[in-house]
């Protein structure tokens, strides 16, 4: 009996190209893009943010090229309490946020998820860059081949139900063969750009964004060094996030760093380069991805999306607690932000830094 997928459908390349490669494959496909926001409703007031009008009719006119069923959903309500309020809250906390895991933890496979199995459809396909393998029984969530385009990073809370129904068919390809796949296959898309910003900030403007949707305005406060010492005045604790060197708007005679917020006092640490360096952390509702993990674990981790993964041990605490000490002290390690395992190309999970 053939197969169904839902295939969950940006209107960008990615997507598009792996909506492809599983038609090829013989699945009874059906293309799905997730309606998140409405750009009024996030005080965008151009189509160019992800998930735009624009975005809907590209994966639209790919589903109908490709013969295939397309449908819209509503997730707005969700996207707004799962990803936008967290987001916010994160900042306001004194963290920073990585959305894009809340998304795909929230959204991508759970909400469409939960479609899927009300649609009786076997498999979600998604357009990452990240493969799912199986072997005795378990599976295992890796690398892609393409290890500049690899995002298993933002994939590290999927359960086992999630990956045994999940595909992910770009994970044996390079951005230049999508491209060219999509090329030949006539898709208006093959050379759309990717999208570099989070989707419902398209600017970059974290605090503009927030204090535009909350309508909130944050009071300022003191910059800090780490002797409590005044150094100037900040503009609101929302606008900096570790590690942080432009837009400090003070001169300080020296290079200085943001290393920390204080919500309580409304105070922003600052340092130098070399005292943003620590050596551990923890990390809190940590999804271990092996089973029965060791209780002390020789790996390596990666604290932010764009780095190479570092040397480490890992020690399992209470509570979905894991305390990572690196081989080597690391810069800016961040609140809020994901760290996330590997052996070799193998995921062992990842959790959120305290």
């Amino acid at each position: 009996m053939c197969k169904k997928a839902i295939i969950a459908m940006s209107g960008g390349v990615d997507s598009s190209v792996a909506a492809f490669l599983m038609k090829e494959k013989g699945f009874d496909c059906i293309g799905a893009t997730m309606k998140l926001y409405d750009n009024e409703d996030i005080s965008v007031s151009k189509e160019k943010t992800c998930c735009s009008l624009d975005d809907i009719e590209d994966a639209r006119a790919v589903a109908r090229r490709l013969s295939m069923p397309y449908y819209v959903f509503n997730f707005k309500d969700e996207f707004k309490e799962k990803v936008i309020d967290k987001f916010i809250s994160t900042y306001e906390n004194g963290g920073t946020p990585n959305p894009c895991i809340d998304c795909n933890r929230y959204l991508k496979f759970k909400k469409l998820f939960q479609r899927m199995e009300e649609l009786e459809y076997d498999y979600v396909v998604t357009g990452h860059y990240a493969k799912v393998v199986e072997k005795d029984g378990w599976f295992y969530l890796k690398k892609a081949v393409d290890d500049t385009k690899d995002q298993s990073y933002v994939l590290y809370s999927l359960t086992q139900n999630q990956l045994s129904h999940i595909l992910l068919p770009l994970g044996e390809y390079s951005k230049a063969e999508i491209r060219e796949l999509a090329e030949e296959q006539g898709f208006l898309n093959a050379r759309k750009k990717d999208s570099q910003d989070i989707c419902f900030v398209p600017d970059g403007d974290y605090a503009a964004f927030i204090e535009g949707y909350n309508g909130k305005t944050y009071p300022t406060g003191n910059f800090i060094d780490k002797q409590g010492n005044v150094l100037g005045q900040h503009q609101g604790i929302i606008r900096y996030t570790n590690g942080q060197r432009k837009g400090l708007g003070v001169a300080f005679g020296k290079p200085m760093y943001v290393a920390d917020k204080d919500i309580n006092h409304n105070t922003v640490t600052l340092c130098t380069n070399e005292e943003l360096f620590s050596d551990e952390l923890t990390a809190d509702d940590f999804n271990w991805l092996i089973p029965d993990p060791a209780k002390e674990i020789k790996c390596k981790a990666r604290v932010r999306y764009n780095m190479k993964e570092q040397p480490a041990t890992a020690y399992i605490l209470e509570d979905s607690r894991v305390k990572i000490v690196f081989d080597a002290p690391q810069r800016a390690i961040t609140k809020g932000q994901a760290v996330v395992l590997y052996d070799e190309d193998t995921v062992l999970g990842g959790g959120t830094i305290l």
